[in-house]
């Protein structure tokens, strides 16, 4: 969380962070957002839940969501796209350049 933090905001972005997908969910309903970056194995909600519960949101339907996740077997990689993930990004690959990439094809 700490680390994509850091590399959000060295990039220019104004970015707020949640302990798990419980509190991001919450956090989500208080303001307006531009994207969302998640963690897929987090207590009490994980990434994939949050997402499915961002895409039923009828006020954040459209947000994109980057899931970043250690899980990197297919299945994995297609539950997190059937809950409606705009990108999942492995932990093991992960290139800071791509992410920023990612995210800026998305905003």
């Amino acid at each position: 969380r700490m680390l994509l933090k850091s590399i959000l905001e060295g990039a220019g972005y104004e970015v707020q962070t949640a302990v798990d997908g419980a509190e991001a969910f919450a956090v989500l309903k208080t303001g307006e957002f531009d994207l969302v970056v998640s963690d897929v194995e987090m207590p009490r909600m994980d990434g994939f839940e949050l997402t499915r519960k961002i895409r039923a949101d009828p006020k954040h339907p459209d947000i994109p969501v980057i899931l970043v996740t250690g899980l990197e077997t297919r299945e994995d990689r297609e539950r997190g796209i059937d809950a409606g993930a705009s990108a999942y990004i492995v932990k093991s690959s992960f290139d800071q350049s791509n992410l920023l990439d990612v995210i800026r094809r998305m905003i």
